[in-house]
């Protein structure tokens, strides 16, 4: 007598397997970079927070405007130009480094912080690789930070404008001049290039904050900071030079020197879009060696997430 095998039942995962395909590399990363937006409220707060303070200082500002326009006015036009548009550059270098900050921290607590809370052991349970993650992360200071400020500067500039328009007109100074020095549409264009092309030139710098975040076991500050310290300080003592402040110098502030003119010429030049020198900063030997080092940086901090252990 023969006796005749029922097979398994299909579990319904054994079901989706065969039924769906899997998600494309594009939309893992789509999905990894939204994932980091819920989680870290602070990428869109923290500016918006920074611009409120800007506007409510500027309104209070507003009531010398009219003592001071009339004074502006009867200076020569380059001063009257930097004179006036002044605030607005304040403005946004103030969102611009509140940014910055932001990246920084995140990028120190990315790969840290999934570790130290041990979400890194559901997060590396889905069909997601180490690569993609370590890509994601490095998308929010790169990509989504420049996103997510460019709105909050232009409309801070936009309000300011207006109440500065408001203000010159309820006290009958003429506003002329005010429009003419605050071109907010030019402006915008050349915010958008200054935006990629510091997103660009910090690359490595988040990249070895990542690499850092994904290595270190405690205090992952300390260990991002202490070893270019002490680099700088053996040099200093050793050999009375410093050229390694330097080059940290220029990674910082560099961008602003291959990808805009010169400070002296740019109070002489009034258009904003004069300003820019996208050929000297895409030529930059700087630019491209940081590209580099941030490529190798995020590949050793995707393959510390496969190794590394919770703590």
């Amino acid at each position: 007598m023969s006796t005749e095998s029922n097979p398994a039942p299909e579990s319904p995962l054994d079901s989706q397997a065969r039924t769906h395909t899997p998600l494309s590399a594009a939309r893992l990363l789509s999905w990894s970079v939204r994932r980091e937006l819920w989680e870290n409220r602070s990428i869109i707060i923290a500016p918006l927070a920074v611009a409120a303070v800007i506007v409510f200082g500027f309104l209070v500002s507003t009531l010398h405007l009219p003592k001071n326009m009339r004074a502006t006015l009867a200076l020569e036009p380059a001063k009257q130009h930097a004179a006036i548009q002044m605030p607005y550059d304040a403005a946004a270098f103030l969102i611009i480094l509140t940014a910055f900050i932001v990246g920084l921290f995140y990028c120190l607590d990315a790969l840290y912080g999934e570790r130290r809370d041990r979400s890194v052991l559901f997060w590396k349970s889905l069909p997601v690789s180490d690569r993609t993650t370590v890509l994601s992360k490095a998308t929010i200071p790169l990509v989504v930070l420049p996103l997510v400020i460019f709105p909050i500067i232009v409309g801070t500039q936009l309000i300011m404008l207006l109440l500065s328009t408001a203000v010159l007109l309820a006290n009958g100074v003429s506003t002329e001049a005010l429009w003419a020095h605050v071109p907010l549409f030019r402006m915008s264009l050349a915010l958008s290039y200054g935006l990629a092309a510091i997103a660009l030139w910090h690359a490595p710098i988040y990249g070895w904050l990542l690499l850092v975040s994904g290595w270190a076991r405690r205090v992952p500050f300390l260990w991002a900071v202490l070893p270019p310290l002490a680099v700088t300080v053996f040099e200093k003592i050793a050999f009375g030079t410093s050229h390694f402040a330097s080059l940290l110098g220029y990674r910082l502030i560099g961008w602003f020197t291959q990808a805009f003119i010169e400070e002296a010429q740019a109070h002489a030049v009034m258009d904003p879009l004069a300003h820019l020198t996208p050929g000297r900063f895409l030529g930059s030997a700087g630019l491209w060696v940081g590209l580099g080092a941030a490529a190798i940086f995020l590949a050793l901090a995707a393959r510390l997430r496969r190794y590394r252990e919770p703590i």
